[in-house]
């Protein structure tokens, strides 16, 4: 069943960081970190690197997301700066600004070119709060839904935001873990309860992915109880409205990560937590530990055999041989 085997696993980038977001563009890994840390490796010669400063502040990034022209990044914590970083010259500006109190970005995705979403928890109203690139321009996203008390999401690999060409997923955590489902052609949303593991502020969702319009997979648990994995791993066949609970007991434990591979029409696919990484070649139903690698916390894929992976202090990339 799991043929794979570890080909290579050569560290990248070493600094003193805690990076949770990563694109790829140019041959090249992108990342945001801590201390307003911006910066790529080059993947052909990890020597050709360079990292700047996207503000005087500490700010902590979580997210990174990109169109054709540039790169877009959010701090969590208020005041939320949305920043632009143009690809060409690496140039920075803050072209919109989130001043409540509450904000706390989680994740920022691009559905398409022209189109992007970023999650935050909730205001003192509960309503689901979300803002929204259109037209090259951010807003806030007016909507009436209600999420529940304590009902938030984690900002651990900027991966609780999925897309197919027609919806959008989004992965709530803590005292409730639920799927908010976006159609992109009229924007009706609906909520879709889980079976996952949730209650405390702790547990949930943490990372989702999604292949075509119907197939989607979701990892997590608790962070402050890592080798727990019961109701931990979740698959949906229906576009998020119902989901199955894979592998209960059976895998590796709290994932904060997990990316279908590309190519693979959902059956292959690669999960990380702090402690492990984890493979499924058969739809994310039986996983096997593939390396006990500790501090990663987000997961790419750079083609069909090879991964990057970024956590504490380091980007590392792992070639598999099949």
């Amino acid at each position: 069943m799991f043929s794979q085997q570890i080909e290579s696993f050569k560290t990248i980038l070493n600094d003193k960081i805690s990076i949770r977001a990563l694109e790829i563009y140019d041959n090249k890994v992108w990342y945001t970190g801590t201390d307003s840390k911006f910066g790529f490796v080059d993947l052909q010669n990890s020597k050709n690197q360079k990292q700047i400063s996207l503000s005087d502040k500490k700010l902590q990034f979580r997210t990174l997301a990109q169109d054709k022209k540039s790169f877009y990044a959010i701090n969590i914590e208020s005041p939320a700066y949305f920043f632009k970083i143009d690809k060409k010259d690496l140039k920075s500006e803050i072209v919109f600004t989130d001043t409540v109190k509450t904000a706390f970005y989680d994740a920022l995705h691009f559905a398409n070119d022209q189109l992007a979403y970023t999650f935050s928890d909730a205001d003192t109203d509960n309503l689901l709060k979300l803002a929204v690139y259109k037209s090259g321009k951010w807003s806030m996203y007016k909507n009436n839904t209600k999420l529940n008390s304590g009902e938030a999401a984690f900002a651990a690999s900027n991966t609780n935001i999925a897309s197919s060409k027609n919806f959008l997923w989004i992965a709530t955590g803590g005292k409730a873990s639920r799927i908010l489902k976006i159609d992109l052609k009229n924007e009706n949303i609906d909520v879709f309860s889980t079976p996952f593991i949730q209650g405390e502020s702790s547990q949930g969702m943490y990372s989702i992915d999604f292949y075509g319009d119907n197939f989607g997979v979701a990892v997590g648990g608790d962070y402050t109880k890592q080798d727990e994995n019961i109701n931990n791993i979740a698959t949906s066949i229906d576009g998020g409205r119902t989901w199955q609970i894979q592998a209960s007991g059976k895998n590796a434990g709290y994932s904060t990560c997990v990316k279908i591979k590309p190519g693979s029409k959902g059956k292959e696919m690669i999960s990380v937590g702090d402690k492990h990484i984890s493979y499924s070649s058969d739809f994310g139903k039986t996983w096997k530990k593939i390396s006990d690698e500790k501090g990663f916390f987000v997961c790419r894929w750079i083609n069909g055999n090879t991964i990057v992976f970024a956590g504490k202090d380091r980007i590392s990339v792992m070639k598999l041989k099949f």
